[in-house]
């Protein structure tokens, strides 16, 4: 297995009064077994794609195809999309070095751009910086009605046309939508199709937030170097098991989902906080926040999702995590960075009245550091899971990925929610197209 969790210092028998007891751990892992059932009878039946896209090959071909195709000459390339859309993305680029501190030293070809978040001042200066000559753009949406998609969309093309490259659209466009219905509109389809863009299917039964193993994440990936098969191998290894019948106390997805769900219900611990110690865990961080928040926030049921990234954020929320409100499971990843980075001089350690520094690497210490906050959370009598990798690649972030994928939807079932709606999004759409046209 790519990571190894534990979920010990969770239990009362470890922390005291804020664990969560035996008996509720038990009696939660009982009753997660009917929905790992569920999962597997959804598997059978094809009904839940997601399930079935580990093993799939037959869209890889078309996906690199596509990567070929709007590579060339390219000095920029710009994903347009927004949630789910931008963040699976994201994060699988951040493996392959995108969105580093320092990246634009490091990186070599084509710059990656995500424009997830609309903003006139940001869209504005983007596209007057760009030379659009060599730029490429990857518009995504799922429904093809994202209105702030549609919009960057609208934006670029009409640059393209006032620019002379109406002609060369389709050689610098890429889509990702989903395929056309009778009777069902999909503007950005019906845009893109308009000036000859490829397109490349998504598939309606797989969400937004869900995509990320889709072409969605996989083009982003396959561009900044990410190997795609090894994604998806890391995916069915954490897959398999729930698929070959094994028990609840053995899937770690399982386990999570019973810890997260039995402590919001018996020690309201009502915020789940995703701490990871690695530069290459940011944008899984925020990813993570949109796959739980949005899938299990419903009928006033849920636990909010917080971001932080370790050790930066040791700084700015470790004094609130450890002495504020008592509401909070921590998840701590660490990826094994001991030996790694530059090597501290002894004589300049010395100086810097640091000698215990002397002959440590970078690695060395921020291993030292989520090992210490894991384990003061547990002195504090709070409870936090670590998972920890040996390695932060292609086939371990797959595996992350579909861990909190299954982590979740066994957290809807045992919460009786349906992980893979939103309703609540949909009355701010209704009124933003309506204020817009002057309502």
């Amino acid at each position: 297995m790519p990571f190894v969790q534990s979920v010990d210092a969770c239990l009362g028998d470890r922390i005291g009064a804020d664990g969560l007891s035996l008996s509720d751990y038990r009696s939660g892992l009982g009753q997660v077994e009917s929905g790992l059932e569920w999962l597997r009878q959804q598997h059978a039946s094809n009904a839940l794609p997601l399930l079935r896209l580990p093993k799939r090959t037959d869209d890889i071909l078309e996906i690199r195809a596509a990567v070929a195709r709007i590579l060339p000459g390219a000095k920029d390339v710009v994903f347009l999309g927004t949630g789910g859309s931008g963040l699976g993305g994201q994060t699988l680029a951040q493996v392959g070095g995108w969105g580093l501190p320092g990246s634009v030293l490091t990186l070599q070809g084509p710059r990656v751009h995500f424009l997830d978040n609309l903003d006139p001042l940001s869209m504005e200066a983007v596209l007057a910086a760009l030379d659009i000559s060599t730029a490429r753009f990857v518009v995504t949406s799922k429904s093809g009605g994202t209105g702030e998609t549609t919009m960057q969309a609208l934006a670029v093309l009409d640059l393209m046309i006032a620019r002379g490259l109406k002609n060369e659209i389709g050689q610098r466009m890429l889509g990702i939508t989903e395929p056309a219905v009778p009777g069902r509109i999909n503007g950005l389809r019906q845009l893109l199709e308009h000036f000859s863009v490829p397109i490349l299917d998504h598939d309606p039964n797989i969400g937004g937030r869900y995509s990320a193993l889709t072409a969605v994440g996989l083009v982003p990936a396959l561009m900044m170097g990410v190997d795609i098969d090894a994604l998806r191998a890391g995916a069915q290894q954490v897959l398999s098991p729930v698929l070959a019948g094994a028990d609840a106390r053995d899937i770690p997805a399982a386990i999570g989902a019973v810890v997260g769900v039995g402590l919001a219900e018996t020690k309201g611990k009502t915020q789940t906080v995703l701490m990871g110690y690695a530069d290459r865990l940011e944008r899984f961080s925020a990813w993570y926040v949109q796959l739980w928040g949005e899938s299990l926030g419903k009928n006033g049921r849920g636990t909010t999702p917080i971001k932080a990234l370790g050790p930066v954020d040791q700084h700015s929320q470790l004094q609130l995590f450890l002495a504020g409100p008592r509401d909070k499971l921590f998840t701590v990843i660490t990826v094994e960075g001991r030996g790694h980075g530059p090597r501290m001089n002894a004589e300049l350690a010395a100086l810097a009245n640091q000698s215990d520094f002397s002959g440590k690497t970078i690695g060395d210490l921020v291993a030292a550091q989520g090992r210490a906050t894991a384990d003061t959370f547990a002195n504090n009598g709070l409870p936090v899971r670590t998972i920890a990798a040996p390695k932060l690649d292609a086939r371990a972030i797959g595996a992350l990925m579909m861990h909190f994928f299954l982590e979740t939807m066994l957290a809807g079932h045992l919460m009786g929610v349906d992980p893979f709606d939103q309703p609540a999004v949909e009355e701010g759409k209704i009124l933003a197209k309506r204020y817009l046209s002057g309502g």
